[in-house]
């Protein structure tokens, strides 16, 4: 039931939203340039990696050594307006259509954090990452890691249909109020750095 919801609403959601789609990807292209489609690695269901979609929102600024600048200083104006609507999201839609993604679930963070999660952490990946979730609706990016991991598991261990439908309408508000879109200095979230306790019981 779950795959024919997410099958229905995000065919749905495309149609819907195509036209929004195209003029945001000229906009892109206008302010931003190229590529309009921001394409990274990232765990799926069971840690297998899959292409996440995105729109693009940040520039390719670089300092002196050529390294990236960090996130919230390449996030312009645009970026964060487009950010405050979700509309880099959407290109999200194919990812669920191709069965990577849910419509509901645990976000797909960066591969880079598998190493670092503990045993209870790593059980938000016992189902396939949404494009919005229990810990997005319950603070988004103005939640501790701990507390969007502890939402994450929650939601894997009493996921249900009505839980589902509940989760995207609080996401359809929280979306119209942008709350918690970002944190203090970073675009969205400052990097997860692993659990202190397990890193000094591992030493």
């Amino acid at each position: 039931m779950k795959r024919l919801f997410d099958l229905l609403l995000s065919l749905l959601g495309i149609l819907m939203l195509f036209p929004i789609m195209l003029i945001t990807s000229f906009l892109i292209r206008w302010k931003l340039g190229t590529p309009v489609i921001f394409k990274q690695q990232r765990p799926g269901l069971h840690g297998e990696l899959f292409h996440l979609y995105k729109f693009r929102t940040m520039t390719d600024e670089r300092d002196s050594n050529g390294e990236l600048l960090p996130d919230y200083l390449r996030l312009t104006p645009f970026g964060k307006f487009i950010r405050q609507l979700s509309l880099d999201e959407f290109p999200q839609l194919f990812n669920v259509i191709k069965g990577e993604m849910s419509l509901i679930g645990p976000r797909p963070l960066l591969k880079e954090y598998l190493p670092l999660y503990t045993p209870e952490q790593a059980k938000r990946h016992q189902v396939k990452p949404g494009m919005t979730g229990w810990a997005q609706v319950n603070g988004r990016n103005a939640l501790t890691w701990e507390e969007k991991f502890k939402l994450d598991v929650w939601y894997v261990e009493n996921q249900s249909f009505l839980l589902d439908l509940k989760i995207l309408c609080l996401t359809i508000k929280k979306v119209m109020t942008a709350e918690g879109i970002s944190n203090q200095d970073h675009a969205t979230m400052p990097d997860f750095q692993g659990d202190p306790i397990k890193h000094h019981n591992n030493n």
